[in-house]
């Protein structure tokens, strides 16, 4: 069979249909009606994160940067400190005939009708986004209730910046260092839209940099990066984004310095790294008004989805020295350091993933719809280290012998640690296609020939092209 043209990007439903059907994802609940802004992985989903969080976690490592694990449930005293109890807030309207509620900003502006009934909206003030529980149960008619206050993290950042004085142990006291964090966070979105891009419940991998003030503009490998051109929407811009290297970006001032230069050009060489195209990346500056209340500058890593248009995956912020010092003023603990200069508060630059979002990116980026001969093939074009399954192993026929040969090659590859699919079902035109769409990346053929030649036929998904290999080298061939 031949390709005879192909067709990049997908019809508006597609990516979400094929990821429902062939077990990436699902919304979760749905058997009691589901919750808006919860989704659950299925097998093949599981497994393609799983694959970008290791990718993720050996990317900033050969950094030198240590991975920590903090806990979801964190007392309101923090929260207090660090400003997210004031300010991690929406504007909402109220739907005056059905009660619910909406987001102003990207759902809803005032004076537009309730999409829910039509009913007429009016504002509703600011909601905190922050997911409210308890620690432990206070005495009755005791005024313990405030202290037993807890919420559900909406970030992972503050477990690190908790425990800053025993990584700074931990570092022997020296500046910079970077800890970095995977691991779930909760916002109780007013009205959670658009699949995996608004949720209530999801993974977030954040880096946490620490820098004295006055080294932030001579980062030690920024020659590396500088030369990397990037798309840029810079704050001064509204719809202009001009293609400039790292380097121009920070001497001209667009970008704060040198580590917030360094660390979006890492951010852009981690996503093209998993398949996401260049042409499909921009940073955007956020402008004053939609500054984060922690940040001095943020810049957001955008995809150019072809369902939802620019969507945030990755914001970088210079977060400054604001989060240490309010846990210092807050809490009565010295975050400081000694260094040549005297003591100083460390200022910290963070890259933040948005995990979900990333792998819906990846997804869509992958999916190709391509005509071959009279047949049209749905196929997802995933890197081969990031594939769920690495490889599939057919009998060509339903045949004793051959399922025999078959299961053998499968379980010397199982044993390998290669994670590889055992399919025998249907012909064999239908497994390939089967394979196709969920991204396997090489199907393994056993034949009569397979019998007297102890070889079997690889067929690569992204050409098609087949190859006769010895059983003998299939796992170096795979490798």
């Amino acid at each position: 069979m031949t390709d005879t043209g192909s067709s990049k990007g997908a019809p508006k439903d597609d990516v979400a249909e094929l990821a429902r059907r062939r077990g990436y994802l699902g919304q979760a609940f749905e058997i009691y009606g589901a919750a808006a802004g919860f989704y659950d992985y299925g097998p093949l989903g599981a497994g393609l994160k799983r694959r970008v969080e290791n990718k993720w976690r050996d990317f900033y490592m050969r950094e030198g940067f240590y991975e920590i694990e903090t806990t979801s449930v964190v007392p309101r005293s923090v929260f207090e400190a660090s400003g997210h109890l004031e300010s991690f807030t929406d504007p909402t309207v109220l739907c005056t005939r059905c009660k619910n509620f909406f987001r102003v900003a990207e759902d809803l502006d005032v004076g537009k009708k309730c999409p829910d009934c039509g009913g007429m909206l009016e504002a509703a003030g600011e909601i905190n986004l922050m997911f409210q529980t308890r620690i432990g149960v206070p005495k009755a008619g005791s005024e313990e209730s405030t202290k037993s206050e807890a919420y559900l993290r909406p970030e992972t950042a503050q477990g690190i910046f908790l425990n800053f004085q025993r990584l700074l142990r931990f570092n022997r006291d020296k500046l910079p260092f970077g800890i970095i964090q995977i691991g779930k966070a909760y916002r109780n979105e007013i009205s959670p839209r658009q699949s995996l891009i608004r949720l209530r419940e999801f993974t977030l991998a954040e880096v946490e940099v620490f820098v004295a003030p006055r080294d932030k503009n001579s980062h030690p490998e920024f020659d590396a990066v500088a030369d990397r051109v990037l798309q840029l929407l810079p704050a001064s811009s509204n719809t202009n984004y001009e293609e400039k290297s790292v380097g121009e970006a920070v001497r001209s001032g667009i970008m704060a310095n040198e580590y917030l230069g360094y660390h979006i050009a890492k951010v852009d060489e981690f996503l093209e790294g998993l398949g996401i195209p260049h042409a499909k990346l921009r940073f955007r500056q956020h402008h004053r008004d939609e500054m984060a209340h922690y940040a001095t500058d943020c810049w957001d890593a955008e995809f150019l989805s072809d369902r939802y248009g620019w969507m945030e995956i990755v914001g970088v912020a210079d977060r400054g020295d604001y989060d240490l010092k309010a846990h210092a003023s807050s809490s009565n603990t010295d975050m400081s350091v000694r260094t040549e200069q005297g003591k100083i508060i460390p200022h910290v630059i963070e890259p933040s993933y948005g995990m979900d979002r990333i792998f819906y990116a990846l997804l869509e980026s992958a999916y190709y719809k391509e005509q071959v001969g009279k047949e049209n093939r749905q196929v997802l074009k995933l890197k081969s280290e990031l594939a769920p399954i690495k490889a599939a192993v057919f009998p060509l026929l339903n045949r004793a012998e051959l399922k025999e040969k078959a299961r053998e090659v499968f379980q010397n590859l199982r044993d390998a640690s290669i994670f590889v699919e055992y399919d025998g079902s249907g012909s064999i035109g239908r497994r390939y296609r089967r394979q196709d769409e969920i991204g396997t990346p090489y199907c393994i053929t056993i034949d009569y020939e397979t019998l007297e030649d102890d070889a079997v036929t690889i067929r690569e998904r992204d050409t098609m092209k087949q190859v006769r290999v010895p059983i003998a080298e299939v796992e170096k061939v795979l490798a």
